[in-house]
């Protein structure tokens, strides 16, 4: 039986590990109680590299790359290519429990997608689908305005998905400065000038206000619970 509140998961963890624990815990515990969750947060600064990127032959010089510039590398299990958090960088997840691990993969990345556009434009930013060429960490599932602001992945699990994002809100020149150097280690094409941010698309230069927003879309009229990550770390 699913339910039919939502549970809201607000702030970071004490440090990188303990952060991803929370969300790998909001997709299992969503499976095991079915009762969906969402959480916006500013995770700490860090590069994070996908599986791909691990392998490619010239990956020590990515890291080094991203040392070099102050952004502490990690690996994440899932796929996707390199994306960089600056500490104002935002995320969210969306933990869905599911009947069916099979089906509605394309209808889950339809109605994130739309949620991320809609979110934005509450901020004054003319989001619209897509991101322009040699973006980075490319994909089917993004937004845009004047630049990628967002990119969209998803992990199943038995009993449960997780849709997940990054949106850039301000800081586009660091980001795309420590990019540069990592996407021609990984080898992988690259335009700085591919990345956008809320800020320079119109919208306020606050993380808070873009947690705000994407909490709002996401959650909608849902009856809440609210918990706070560092109690959950």
């Amino acid at each position: 039986m699913f339910l039919s509140g939502m549970r809201v998961i607000r702030g970071r963890g004490p440090d990188r590990d303990a952060d991803r624990g929370v969300t790998a815990a909001m997709l299992r515990e969503a499976g095991e109680t079915g009762e969906p969750a969402f959480r916006a947060w500013t995770p700490h600064r860090q590069l994070a590299f996908g599986r791909r990127d691990t392998r490619a032959p010239r990956y020590d010089e990515a890291v080094a790359a991203a040392e070099k510039r102050g952004f502490p590398p990690v690996e994440r299990s899932v796929g996707g290519r390199a994306v960089a958090y600056t500490g104002t960088t935002v995320a969210f997840a969306h933990a869905l429990p599911l009947d069916d691990a099979r089906s509605g993969l394309d209808a889950r990345y339809e109605a994130g997608t739309t949620a991320v556009v809609r979110a934005l434009r509450t901020l004054g930013v003319p989001a619209r689908r897509g991101e322009p060429p040699n973006s980075y960490c490319p994909g089917d599932h993004s937004v845009q305005a004047g630049g990628k602001l967002c990119g969209l992945a998803q992990r199943v699990r038995k009993g449960s998905a997780l849709v997940s994002g990054v949106v850039v809100v301000a800081d586009r020149g660091e980001i795309a400065d420590v990019l540069a150097p990592v996407y021609e280690a990984i080898e992988v094409p690259f335009d700085p000038d591919s990345v956008g941010s809320v800020a320079d698309a119109g919208g306020p230069a606050s993380p808070d206000a873009v947690c705000d927003a994407l909490e709002a879309v996401f959650v909608g009229d849902a009856e809440t619970r609210v918990e706070d990550a560092a109690d959950l770390a």
